[in-house]
């Protein structure tokens, strides 16, 4: 671990750097072992017959009695009743049954069942009752069941939830992941014997040994600990490695960074700081999609136009006009079959999936297909800071250097990376020595004789190197402001002190590190022997800076509708600072707020008030994070939140939209609905906007479906109910077959993404509908009058149908109405999609050429169909003509 510096030495068990607990917050970990059985006062070895003790596992865990995390070492191996020898495997044995594995068990969904589960839905419902109604309830009067409508229904139901399905079996499982991300070995000592088993199979009272690389296997308190320093920031979301020594807890999941450490196991699987992050990834009482709930309400309005229409017929179709029952049912058959949107999840899905695909190649790989739909709506962007906003990267601020005496700032960096190691990955040493541009300057005109690597007793490095150029032997230091201030006997004054002081007060003010350099010759030859004193030269600012990117990122956000706020592990200073270099603004509040709430008197009225008006939240551990988006979505926003750690997932999860950036863990990455493939936040901006194009197209589909329904129910129970019009359901279904293989294209279509949050404003899409729905209606029914009660177009063009006087129910007569309502319900595709004039807005080529066959086979259709069991005959091309020039 390198140097951890600040102003004062921070309390045992904390960062020095950071000034940040190794161990949580205690009123947040919460301990869920079922009957562990126990005895305080018990022998302080490993095969104790656990099974004749009777204390209850919540007495074990109850802070007000004990506490594992902070008691002394000793005691934790006498409650755990074992030793630094292991436990047995007979007593490894008995605790694996008692405690269970350690590791997250996934919850397996049956495959079979969550295939149906697409079909229990208002749309499917719909759709499986016009199926119902073709096959079971048309047979009579001598005639067959309707088998081409039922096939064609049922194939399209099908299509649906296979998509469905497929897509849902394909997103990421984010407690998987989590599983997945815990250390599949772990080296443990029983019966004093050293062996490597799988993590699995630990628990608490094991003894555990782990080194630089290895992940922690369990949470654990240390034994022995020899300059170890733990990378917890998946974790935590602290930017730094802590240093750990003995007594100190780690974290399952955390990353050895140096140093080797032994530690015995004090939880295990669910129950780890690790697990319990993962557990709040499933605590989402939301379980149905916005889509879900969006397509509900449309399949809703559909159902009550179709029922409204049907009940009408029936109750006047049979006793007014006395139809007979299968002429009555197949009049209903029109409208069922015509007014749902049979192929609106298809259609949808498809959209989806090739938005997905266009998102992909602006590096961000959606798992949840839905979730682009979601994005399109969303008003908060909830960010964490560490390796998101920032670059994870420490590094030298150059701006504020600090020097003392007549040394410049390139002398204090050049110095600073004397005392630095160049061969480790060291963040401090790491961050140092890159700022002097070439690394190898770092050991250039110097030789080197001792090195002294930081220890967190010391707090501090230290080089003593003979200078080529002079031969003379020099030494410099560089740590912690209070251990190197107590060493500069040469210049240490009062003045000086003050001044040291002030400048890392104003450095923690603005969430700066500080890091101190000394320096001072050494008289004759021997590099061992004492210095002639130490003397401060300078005072480094360390900080994680903003990524390029992340600037101009969040201005497009907030010029896009959204608001952006920070959510960071990281102390509050230092979140104000990044606020203020990213433009986010400086509102920050503790953690600790969301536990108390506002200040009594102050500016917000609520906890909820306080969130919303926040630019962000500093010290926050997962929990916090997930009751932040929690608040904000039930103030009515849609949330999306980026991270890339474990710690991260339970928010991620609970968001409308979780965003994993570049390479986040695969906690972070399972939990998410969008993977970024491509460093920094400036691929959000392209997902923002290219959501909100597919949102379009979704938006155009649903008000063509909607107003399709409105025409078709409206236009032939009116045409029923004015001439006993009988239109055939089989042509309904060719025309609502073709009117689907057109608007697939819509997946691909040009249209322009707004500049504001996409929100389903149903009232809106439904009075467009039941507007086009009229216009279309009045269209086809003023034909079908002009035809019947007239003979204008049989003087005027030549032309003539099978009966004259045209009777309603002739079969050339359903030809032409055929005709009439394919090429104008397609036609309302280009109306639909355009927010003026529809001749305006350029259409994709691909609806453009799907337009023209559509309209080609349904004239050829009207020019060679004569299929009796359609109740249908062709018309001639004079007839065609005029249908165009009528929809024109």
């Amino acid at each position: 671990m390198s140097t951890n510096v600040e102003k004062e030495p921070g309390p045992q068990g904390e960062n020095p750097v950071t000034n940040t607990a190794g161990a949580t917050d205690p009123e947040k970990k919460k301990r869920e072992y079922k009957d562990f059985e126990h005895d305080a006062e018990g022998p302080s070895h490993a095969n104790v017959d656990m099974s004749t003790i009777q204390l209850r596992a919540e007495d074990l865990y109850d802070k007000e009695k004990v506490d594992l995390e902070t008691i002394v070492i000793d005691d934790v191996f006498k409650l755990l009743q074992c030793d630094e020898n292991g436990l047995s495997e007979e007593e490894a044995k008995r605790r694996l049954e008692l405690f269970g594995p350690n590791k997250l068990e996934a919850e397996e969904q049956n495959p079979f069942l969550q295939f149906l589960s697409f079909m229990w839905n208002p749309l499917s419902w719909v759709m499986e009752g016009a199926a119902l109604v073709a096959i079971a309830l048309s047979n009579g009067e001598g005639r067959a069941p309707d088998w081409p409508d039922f096939v064609g229904i049922v194939l399209l139901l099908f299509v649906n939830s296979t998509i469905g399905f497929y897509e849902e079996r394909n997103a990421g499982n984010a407690v998987k992941a989590l599983m997945d991300s815990l250390a599949p070995k772990a080296k443990v000592k029983r019966g004093g014997i050293w062996s490597e088993i799988e993590s699995a199979d630990l628990v608490p009272g094991d003894m555990i040994s782990f080194k630089i690389g290895d992940i922690v296997p369990a949470d654990c308190r240390l034994t022995e600990a020899i300059n170890v320093s733990i990378d917890q920031a998946a974790l935590t979301g602290e930017s730094l490695p802590q240093a750990k020594k003995m007594g100190d807890q780690c974290f399952s999941g955390s990353t050895c960074k140096q140093g080797e450490a032994e530690g015995v196991v004090i939880s295990t699987g669910a129950n780890t700081f690790f697990g319990r992050a993962a557990s709040l990834v499933g605590q989402d009482d939301d379980t149905t999609g916005h889509l879900q709930k969006i397509l509900a309400q449309i399949g809703s309005f559909c159902l009550v136009s179709i029922g409204l229409f049907v009940v009408l017929e029936i109750v006047i179709l049979y006793p007014a006009f006395h139809y007979t029952y299968r002429r009555g049912l197949d009049n209903i058959l029109v409208l069922l079959i015509g007014g749902i949107p049979i192929a609106m999840p298809t259609v949808l899905s498809v959209t989806l999936a090739v938005g997905a695909q266009q998102l992909a190649k602006h590096k961000a790989i959606v798992t949840r297909i839905t979730a682009i739909e979601e994005l399109a709506g969303v008003t908060i962007l909830c960010s964490d800071k560490t390796g998101t906003l920032t670059t994870n990267k420490l590094t030298i601020d150059r701006n504020t250097i600090r020097t003392y005496g007549p040394f410049s700032a390139d002398d204090v960096i050049l110095l600073a990376a004397y005392a630095s190691r160049t061969e480790n990955q060291d963040a401090i040493d790491m961050s140092v020595v890159q700022a002097i541009g070439d690394p190898s300057k770092a050991r250039a005109g110097i030789k080197l004789l001792d090195f002294k690597p930081f220890n967190p007793v010391d707090k501090r490095t230290e080089i003593t190197y003979r200078e080529e150029a002079t031969g003379k032997l020099k030494r410099v230091t560089k740590g912690m402001t209070g251990i190197i201030i107590e060493l500069c006997t040469r210049n240490k004054t009062e003045e000086l002190e003050n001044k040291l002081e002030a400048d890392v007060e104003e450095y923690a003010q603005r969430g700066l590190r500080a890091l101190a350099v000394a320096y001072e010759e050494l008289d004759g030859d021997d590099h061992e022997a004492e210095g002639n004193g130490f003397e401060l030269i300078g005072l480094l600012a360390i900080f994680d800076p903003p990524r390029d990117d992340t600037k101009q990122t969040i201005d497009d956000a907030i010029a896009l509708g959204v608001k952006v706020k920070m959510v960071t592990g990281d102390q509050l200073a230092i979140a104000k600072e990044t606020g203020r270099r990213l433009g986010l603004g400086d509102h920050m509040y503790p953690a600790k707020v969301l536990k108390d709430g506002p200040a009594p008197g102050g500016k917000h009225g609520s906890l909820d008030e306080m969130i919303l008006d926040a630019d962000g939240f500093a010290g926050v551990f997962p929990e916090h994070k997930y009751e932040i988006v929690k608040r904000l979505q039930g103030l009515g926003h849609l949330c999306a939140m980026t991270g890339d750690g474990a710690n991260d997932a339970p928010a991620l999860s609970r968001a409308n939209v979780g965003i994993a950036v570049e390479g986040a863990t695969d906690a972070a990455r399972g939990a998410a609905d969008i993977v970024l493939t491509e460093p920094g936040l400036s691929t959000i901006v392209h997902a923002i906007r290219g959501s909100r194009i597919i949102f379009q197209r979704m938006r155009n589909y649903s008000i063509y479906a909607c107003a399709v329904t409105i025409r078709i129910v409206v236009c032939f129970a009116i045409l029923a109910f004015a001439y006993q019009f009988d239109f055939p359901p089989f042509m309904i279904l060719i025309i609502a077959l073709l009117n689907d293989g057109t608007i697939m294209t819509l997946s691909v279509d040009r249209v322009l993404p707004s500049n504001t949050p996409d929100s389903w404003d149903l009232a809106e899409i439904f009075a467009f509908a039941v507007a086009y729905g009229i216009y279309l209606t009045v269209s086809t029914i003023v034909l079908v009058v002009v035809i019947i009660e007239t003979t204008f177009f049989q003087d005027k063009f030549g032309v003539s149908l099978e009966t004259s006087p045209v009777e309603a129910n002739d079969r050339s007569l359903h030809m032409v109405v055929y005709l009439q309502v394919a090429i104008i319900s397609q036609a309302l595709i280009f109306v639909t999609r355009s927010h003026g004039f529809f001749f305006m807005e350029r259409p994709s080529f691909a609806l453009m050429g799907a337009f023209c066959i559509a309209q080609l086979i349904s004239s050829i259709i009207a020019a060679y169909g004569d299929w009796g069991f359609t109740n249908i005959h062709s018309i001639s091309g004079g007839w065609i003509g005029i249908v165009w020039v009528w929809v024109s």
